[in-house]
């Protein structure tokens, strides 16, 4: 005599094995992306060299002075440890990253990899794990030179590693909705450093502001909350910012809104 076998619906059974194989892609593009980084010896080095040699130099040149009332209350190296970490944030989270999209889009890279097995999710998921590696590894490095011209080691990682992501999501963020109103690679470097230059100068990233209306505005704008965020967690040992944190998430928030809209795999005929 025969005995049925009742079994739940095929879909069901197979979603776990689904599951591991998209989280085993995303290991795979995440793997990817480290050797692409790497295998660009220059890019990777400037990346890693330029926050070290600027540390350096202000070290060199202001790493013996004490607070100043110039740099609100913090030394030189305070003030400079942070705001350089933040640069580096920016420059790998959203600069490299609007220029590598647009290229890999006019390229056909990304055609390529939209006709994988790869989730569109793991692709960016990839992305932005790639980002984080790349900025710790840049605040460990700006932490250690920072220690050996006298400034204190950060003592809570578990702080900075939270303003480390939720950063660098929101830069990625930004990178992919700035990536999206791209036509053309020849055009992403221009576009990409015209929005962030100026942010970088009202955001005190290279000199304390001292105009209360200019702060005012800036801190609404996704740089200088970061700033201020890493000033709390690199030279102050604060907990998180989450004031200046959720701003910088909102940032990211609509920099992801505009790049699901407009992002395309493909490039534009215009």
């Amino acid at each position: 005599m025969m005995t049925a076998t009742v079994t739940g619906p095929p879909a069901r059974r197979a979603r776990p094995g689904r599951r591991r194989r998209s989280l085993g892609l995303l290991a795979h593009q995440v793997w990817y992306e480290e050797l692409s980084f790497w295998r660009n010896p220059q890019s990777a080095i400037f990346t890693f060299v330029f926050p070290v040699v600027f540390v350096t130099i202000i070290g060199a040149l202001l790493g013996g002075g004490g607070r100043s009332s110039y740099f609100g209350g913090l030394s030189a190296l305070q003030y400079y440890v942070p705001t350089i970490a933040a640069l580096s944030v920016l420059g790998s989270c959203y600069g490299q990253l609007t220029v590598t999209l647009a290229l890999r889009r006019q390229n056909g890279i990304l055609k390529r990899a939209r006709a994988t097995p790869l989730p569109a999710w793991a692709y960016f998921a990839g992305l932005l794990a790639h980002c984080v590696l790349v900025s710790f590894t840049d605040v460990v490095l700006i932490g250690v030179v920072g220690r050996l011209y006298g400034m204190q080691f950060p003592s809570n990682w578990l702080v900075i590693a939270v303003t480390l992501v939720i950063a660098a999501a929101c830069f990625c963020g930004l990178g992919v909705g700035v990536a999206s109103v791209i036509t053309n690679a020849d055009a992403a470097p221009a576009v990409a450093q015209l929005v962030l230059f100026p942010l970088l100068f009202i955001s005190g990233t290279y000199m304390p502001i001292n105009s209360e209306w200019l702060n005012r505005v800036a801190g609404w704008l996704p740089v200088r909350p970061v700033n201020e965020a890493l000033l709390g967690a690199l030279a102050l040992h604060a907990g998180p910012d989450w004031k200046h944190l959720a701003v910088v998430a909102a940032w990211g928030c609509a920099g992801t809104v505009v790049g699901v809209w407009r992002f395309r795999w493909t490039p534009r005929s215009t």
